[in-house]
């Protein structure tokens, strides 16, 4: 009989859906456009512009969260490679052909929207791995050809994104593989041999910093040690959020009456640094509802991730999982000043459709694992 990866009782596996992380993640995405429109209003047509997008990127959202939802999550196993290939081919393709934008070329103009291949390239990674890491026997890694083996999937893309240049985004990468490789375990051998590359790569990491950064790279660092040091320059970014940030409050000056948002203080306020938004508007109690709805997120992505009927579909939730916890961990780091500006976005919430996209499209692949733990649906 030829496999089938589509759901043959829609009532029970309705019955049976990740109904709360779905209405978190639209909660989120909600409050994202909520925060997007007050970010922009004072643009005008322009702001009104990134609302109408958002909204039309979250149906988008909506709608492949629907179809991906019901079906199996390990059809990935077999198509994922291609996946991978898919994404390699975009990467390059964008170093090519791509458009540039504040010095950065990331995107591929397809008309109606721009495709960032380095967001999808997170998905990409996390099924790969997820593949490789299952077909082994279960165990900590203790051996250096399997470590090297996954290591080599994420620093392929990594390179291609760090010669866009983003910075974030590699980093995001290399940590959202890290974190799979922890979750497998890894020997006290292997752990020790780290400390010492650790401690070695010191004054090579230097060394990198110091001849292979670019200007506004090494700028950002300098920034983050002291923002002081170029208050109208480069640290006028950092300084600007973190009086956003504290002049919120406990709840906030009010929707709309950001001072810092709506007198053009604060830049790229709907993008990396929404979060000031959020902070200075909705205050403490915004944030925190915000954060939790995050943590919601996540405990619950973790949850299906201990439930899952295999090893594939285990790893696969934490890599889904892992995505937002660091675009997460990170973007509030950076725009709080406790972490260097490195251009990450907030997970559902900050404006841009390729990282919306991939968000819904990870909710997706956890409610799929979820929905596959029970008996009816667990029949490849």
């Amino acid at each position: 009989m030829p496999k089938t990866y589509l759901n043959s009782n829609v009532i029970d596996s309705v019955l049976k859906f990740e109904w709360l992380l779905v209405l978190d993640a639209v909660i989120l995405a909600i409050a994202g456009i909520a925060l997007i429109y007050s970010a922009t209003i004072p643009m005008g047509a322009m702001g009104r512009s990134f609302v109408i997008k958002q909204t039309a990127w979250l149906f988008m959202g909506m709608t492949l969260l629907a179809l991906f939802s019901f079906v199996d999550y390990r059809a990935l196993d077999r198509w994922g490679i291609w996946i991978y290939v898919f994404i390699l081919f975009a990467l390059v393709t964008v170093t090519i052909f791509g458009r540039v934008t504040a010095g950065s070329r990331r995107w591929i103009d397809l008309g109606m929207m721009r495709f960032q291949p380095s967001e999808f390239a997170k998905l990409a990674v996390v099924i790969v791995m997820a593949k490789s890491l299952s077909e082994r026997v279960r165990g900590p890694l203790t051996d250096w050809t399997e470590i090297l083996k996954n290591f080599g999937l994420v620093l392929v893309p990594v390179i291609f994104v760090a010669t866009q240049p983003d910075l974030g985004t590699a980093i995001v990468l290399l940590l959202v593989a890290f974190s799979m490789l922890l979750f497998v375990g890894l020997s006290k051998k292997i752990w020790t041999a780290i400390g010492g590359l650790v401690l070695i790569s010191v004054p090579l990491v230097y060394l990198g910093a110091k001849y292979f950064l670019l200007d506004y790279q090494k700028k950002r660092l300098l920034t983050f040690l002291n923002p002081e040091h170029d208050p109208l320059g480069a640290g006028y970014q950092i300084i600007q959020s973190q009086i956003a940030i504290g002049s919120g409050g406990l709840l906030g000056k009010g929707y709309l009456k950001g001072t810092q948002n709506q007198l053009m203080f604060l830049p790229v306020k709907h993008t990396d640094f929404i979060f000031a938004v959020l902070s200075e508007e909705w205050g403490f109690v915004g944030c925190a509802i915000i954060l939790l709805l995050f943590i919601i997120f996540i405990l619950r992505g973790l949850t299906i991730a201990g439930r899952a009927r295999d090893d594939f579909g285990t790893l696969l939730s934490v890599g889904c999982v892992s995505i937002i916890f660091w675009h997460v961990a990170i973007n509030v780091a950076m725009v709080m000043g406790v972490a260097p500006v490195v251009g990450v976005p907030l997970s559902f919430v900050s404006y841009g459709g390729s990282s919306l996209l991939l968000s819904f499209l990870a909710t997706a692949i956890l409610t799929s694992v979820s929905a596959r733990r029970f008996s009816y649906l667990a029949q490849p």
